[in-house]
Parts: C-alpha cells; sequence; structure tokens
C-alpha cells in the first residue's frame, strides 16, 4: 500500500540572503514518510543544513512549498503551526549541553519552560526517559561528569522529553571516531524503532549513514539527484556518487588494507549488539600504537612511512579476522581491533599468536623497507605498542578501548640498520 508523505518539498528553491544570484537549492522535490530514518546527504556547502531550517521555518523558500500532512506551512494558521513545531525536536551539531544543570535538569528544562505541567508530572517524564535511555546512574551527574557516549544519549533523552513525531540531527556524528560514530548511529537507529520518531538527519559522512538510513536524499549542485531506498542508493548512477567514489580511488594508495568502514560498521552493529541479549556475553579490544611515528616521519622518506603503517595495518587485519575479529584504522598511527565474544584470557593467546606470527612474517619486510634506499640515511627507532581489555555489552566501548590504551606495552622495536628487540 502506496504511504502517505508526512512531509514533501516540491519545487523548492531557495537564494542567498545576501546574493540573491546564488541559487542554493533549485526546484528541490522529495518526500519523507512517518517512521523512517532519512538521511540528507552532500558535500560540504550542498545546502543539507538549509533543508532543516526550512522545515523548521527558520527559512523561507523563495519557490515552492513545504507541506506537512499535505498543508503548506507557510498558510498555516497560529494554532496550526505551533501544534506542527510543537511536535518536532532539534538536535544541534554540537550537544549543547548545559554544564550547570544535572542530567536530570537538562532532560527536564523543555518541560519546566515549554509546558503548565506540574512538578509530579514533570518528574515522572523526565525519569522514565532517564530510565530508557539508560541514565538512571548518573541523574545527579552533570555533563562534564559523564562519558561522551552517555553525553549523545542525554541529548537524545533531552529531545525526545516532549514526545516529538519528527526529530532532526545536524550532523550527529561530525568529529567522532569510527568507534564513537558507530555508537551514536547505533543508539539512534534503536530509539528511532523503540519510540517511532522519524529521524531526518543531515551528513557528509556519506559511508556511516547509509548503513541506518531507510531512505536516502542526496544533493549535488543544486538540486536532487537521487531520492530513494538506501540499497538502490549504492548500485545508482549519480554524479555525488561518481565525485566520491573518485575521491576514494585517489586515496587507495594510501589504505590501510583494515576493513572499510562500513564493513567495520556491519560487524560492530549486528555482533556487539546482538550481544546485549546475553547480558554475561564478553568481548575483547586490542589498540596497536606505532609509538614515536612522528619522529620517524621526520627522519625517513614520507613514502616509506606510509609503507610501513599500512603493512602493519595489513597484518592486523590478516591475522584477527583469521579468528573472527574486525579491525580499523583510528588515527595516522593506532588501530582498534574487535574480538566478539572474546574474554580477556582467550585475547591474550591470539595476541601471542600474533606476536609471533608477526615476528617471523611481517617484521623482516618492514625492516628491509625501512633500511632500504627510499627510506633516507637518517637512523630512526620507534615502538609498536599493544594493549588488551575486556568489555560487556553494557559498558561503553569507548570506555573500554581507553582501558586497552592504558595496557598498551611494547611488542616489538624497530632500530635502523639494527636487529628488531622484543618484549
Amino acid at each position: 500500500m502506496e504511504r502517505a508523505a508526512l512531509i514533501e518539498f516540491k519545487d523548492v528553491t531557495k537564494v542567498k540572503d545576501f546574493d540573491r544570484t546564488k541559487i542554493i537549492l533549485e526546484k528541490v522535490n522529495f518526500e519523507i514518510y512517518e517512521g523512517d530514518i532519512i538521511s540528507v546527504i552532500g558535500l560540504s556547502g550542498a545546502g543539507k543544513k538549509l533543508i532543516l531550517q526550512l522545515i523548521v521555518g527558520l527559512k523561507e523558500p523563495d519557490e515552492g512549498q513545504i507541506l506537512y500532512q499535505g498543508k503548506p506551512i507557510n498558510h498555516m494558521k497560529k494554532k496550526e503551526w505551533n501544534d506542527y513545531i510543537g511536535n518536532i525536536s532539534y538536535v544541534f551539531q554540537k550537544n549543547v549541553l548545559f554544564d550547570s544543570m544535572t542530567v536530570y535538569e537538562n532532560v527536564a528544562m523543555p518541560l519546566k519552560y515549554a509546558t503548565k505541567l506540574s512538578k509530579q508530572k514533570i518528574d515522572e517524564k523526565v525519569m522514565a526517559r532517564i530510565e530508557q535511555t539508560e541514565l538512571a546512574e548518573v541523574v545527579d551527574k552533570y555533563p562534564s561528569e559523564i562519558s561522551i557516549g552517555m553525553q549523545k544519549r542525554l541529548v537524545l533523552a533531552r529531545a525526545l522529553i516532549t514526545d516529538p513525531s519528527i526529530v532532526l540531527f545536524d550532523e550527529p556524528t561530525i568529529g567522532q571516531d569510527p568507534i564513537r560514530k558507530n555508537a551514536i548511529l547505533g543508539m539512534l537507529a534503536e530509539y528511532n524503532k523503540r519510540f517511532g520518531f522519524t529521524a531526518i538527519l543531515i551528513s557528509h559522512e556519506i559511508p556511516d549513514v547509509i548503513f541506518i538510513s531507510d531512505r536516502i536524499i542526496a544533493l549535488y549542485d543544486r538540486k536532487i539527484v537521487f531520492e530513494g531506498h538506501a540499497d538502490e542508493y549504492q548500485v545508482s548512477n549519480n554524479p555525488l556518487r561518481k565525485e566520491l567514489l573518485s575521491s576514494i580511488e585517489s586515496l587507495e594508495k594510501r589504505l590501510t588494507g583494515l576493513y572499510s568502514k562500513r564493513k567495520f560498521k556491519i560487524h560492530y552493529q549486528t555482533d556487539l549488539s546482538l550481544s546485549k541479549r546475553h547480558p554475561d556475553a564478553m568481548y575483547s579490544v586490542a589498540i596497536f600504537a606505532l609509538d614515536e611515528i612522528d619522529l620517524v616521519s621526520e627522519n625517513m622518506d614520507q613514502d616509506a612511512t606510509e609503507e610501513t603503517i599500512r603493512a602493519l595495518g595489513s597484518f592486523i587485519n590478516k591475522h584477527f579476522s583469521a579468528v573472527g575479529g574486525f579491525s580499523a584504522r583510528q588515527t595516522i598511527n593506532e588501530y582498534a581491533t574487535v574480538l566478539p565474544y572474546s574474554d580477556l584470557e582467550e585475547a591474550e593467546r591470539i595476541m601471542e599468536d600474533f606476536k609471533k606470527d608477526f615476528m617471523e612474517r611481517s617484521f623482516p619486510n618492514i625492516q628491509r623497507l625501512l633500511e632500504g634506499e627510499e627510506a633516507g640515511d637518517d637512523c630512526f627507532e620507534f615502538n609498536i605498542l599493544a594493549g588488551l581489555a575486556q568489555g560487556k555489552p553494557q559498558i561503553e566501548i569507548e570506555s573500554v578501548m581507553e582501558f586497552a590504551r592504558f595496557n598498551q606495552k611494547p611488542i616489538a622495536r624497530f632500530q635502523c640498520k639494527r636487529e628488531l628487540g622484543t618484549s
């Protein structure tokens, strides 16, 4: 059965406020359906944020109409408008939490200032949302005292406290590492199903948001170049996707050989989210790092540096994927590997096998590379560090990663034109 659109853009054109000759959106048409997760994607400056501003009335189209349940929002009477805007929550790019307020007070704020509910009713609703978003243990703490993952849940709890039917997300994962992006997007998808709101998010981090989206709206050169299901976008032939693929191909020589972020996401979402059904399930995290990599970069040729990083990443991926692990590069010199359903004892055995395998098979190749003509004449020295930590589904994975970093020890040492030392 064909669904009726909840929000519809019909031939919407918008020009720049201070330069009427510059068109930002031109004859834009798309539909948003109730209960879906819709991602508006595009390059920086494509007009993604403008879409959200038009939905909430901060901007008005120069041409065309925006309809809500079939009615133009610019023709609504005051009560109709208040009902419409009262059904929308906006989650800003930055958390915008009030540091001087506790978790409870942050969640309660919209009810205190925008409703006439009694103190008892407010308390009931706030505590219900806090429990639903798993924040009960930190209800009296301040935002600076809780983890980033909890802060994201707090932002969403506050957005949901007014029971909105639509929640707008402005770049919800910007500036986050791959592990935190997975956690944020997984939480968004979980709460979308639990509470039934329509989620509209904008992002330029295109591979990440596609995985959780029901529909994709792609902006390119002022127009919609794709509107449809996420699976269809993956095989579509549109200029935005072509440009992104071209960009990825140009970076191919710099890739580490690890799982792509999309594969990493699939493993993380399926393995770790499924394990939440079993509170006693365990997983382990390994964090690898090249210590003093900045020194290496200064003293040796850049190509040799990149080859070293790539070779280590490829070996990590090959070794741990063989035992069910999945990995992703975190920074220029750090890698994270997750071992689902492995306790610390088993992870330590796997790590010992990795160290032995690395020393026998990978090190000689890397050492030859570093001592070759392309490495230059300067000497250098750096360590490979590794740390392990054990986690459970109810523990924030970033906390487990921090414990793994804390537990890091040297497992190998490279020295210019000398043999490798091990620990």
